[in-house]
């Protein structure tokens, strides 16, 4: 069973990203802050759950949270500043974006960068330990998902409809055929053999 936040006398948000082992697409975060009464039978980490169950539990989540964010932070800025970096300026983004800022901010993992003065708590899992976490893991999979499903029409060889720009054997066996496309991050290994690409 998760527990709703870590403090439950502060106005908490819950921040978590998804795509960062991705070898095309953004990175893309959440933050959520979801009221104290808020309790739902599915909601756990997006990763245990079903594509249908997290499409379903995505219009509950922005119906019931106080507020929500979600920012993409695309290639370009991932290959310039490291993954580590865009996936923190994803969700300092997502936070912004909360009509009320927190008081304090869990984040899912063990890297984040402070958010102005407000106090925080990195934790490892935490989308399977607190349910503003596993919300905020919801909204940033669904919506990376949507983005990726969307620039599929545009370049269908990749199959990122399925796979999500992560490294199947299929997406890197596009790679070797077809090349890199403006989508793909090319500060990562797209290829075992990455010298033979040519951008």
């Amino acid at each position: 069973m998760l527990t709703l936040k870590i403090h439950q006398h502060l106005l908490e948000c819950g921040t978590d990203e998804a795509g960062r082992g991705c070898l095309a697409g953004p990175v893309t975060a959440a933050a959520v802050i979801l009221p104290n009464d808020f309790s739902h039978p599915w909601l756990t980490d997006s990763k245990q759950l079903s594509e249908k169950k997290r499409q379903e539990l995505r219009p509950i989540i922005e119906t019931e949270a106080i507020c929500f964010g979600v920012s993409h932070v695309m290639m370009e800025e991932i290959d310039q500043l490291n993954i580590l970096n865009a996936s923190i300026l994803a969700m300092h983004r997502a936070i912004e974006q909360l009509t009320q800022q927190p008081e304090f901010i869990a984040i899912d993992g063990n890297r984040f960068k402070p958010y102005g003065k407000t106090p925080y708590e990195c934790v490892v899992k935490g989308d399977g330990k607190y349910l503003h976490i596993a919300a905020a893991s919801i909204l940033a999979k669904t919506y990376r998902d949507d983005f990726m499903e969307k620039i599929h029409e545009e370049f269908p060889n990749y199959y990122w409809n399925k796979n999500k720009g992560y490294p199947t054997a299929e997406h890197r066996n596009a790679i070797r055929k077809h090349g890199p496309t403006p989508f793909h991050r090319k500060s990562f290994k797209l290829l075992p053999e990455q010298l033979k690409l040519n951008f």
